[in-house]
């Protein structure tokens, strides 16, 4: 999100870090809403690798839905909104793509990653 922000030749205002810290807020709702699916299959008593899959198949329209309304208020802020405004909307925005992207991709290669090399077998509740 750094990176993007540089890219952008954004300048980290008092908004601006408030579009982060929001950005961090949305991460975190991800994972809560992965977890919690993948909590609900275990209950159901599969198997590690049916867990993971499910959980991310039953969070990904949960996940995208609030993402994008989050999206769309950003990109209204950032349309009518004037100088710090815009900064808070560029920041929130941006940061909305790199929560998608780590929540719904690396998240789940991660823990693929750990069930394919057998360091975890069994999923606890």
């Amino acid at each position: 999100m750094v990176a993007l922000l540089a890219g952008f030749k954004a300048t980290l205002t008092f908004p601006g870090i408030a579009g982060i810290i929001l950005t961090v807020g949305m991460a975190v709702d991800a994972n809560v809403l992965i977890y919690e699916r993948m909590r609900e299959e275990i209950r159901l008593g599969k198997t590690a690798r049916a867990v993971v899959e499910a959980g991310f198949e039953k969070a990904n329209l949960t996940i995208i839905d609030a993402n994008l309304t989050t999206l769309v208020a950003g990109l209204v802020l950032f349309q009518f909104g004037t100088g710090p405004v815009r900064g808070f909307a560029v920041t929130l925005s941006i940061g909305i793509f790199t929560t998608l992207f780590t929540a719904l991709i690396i998240s789940r290669l991660i823990f693929e990653y750990f069930y394919t090399r057998g360091v975890a077998k069994k999923l606890y509740v």
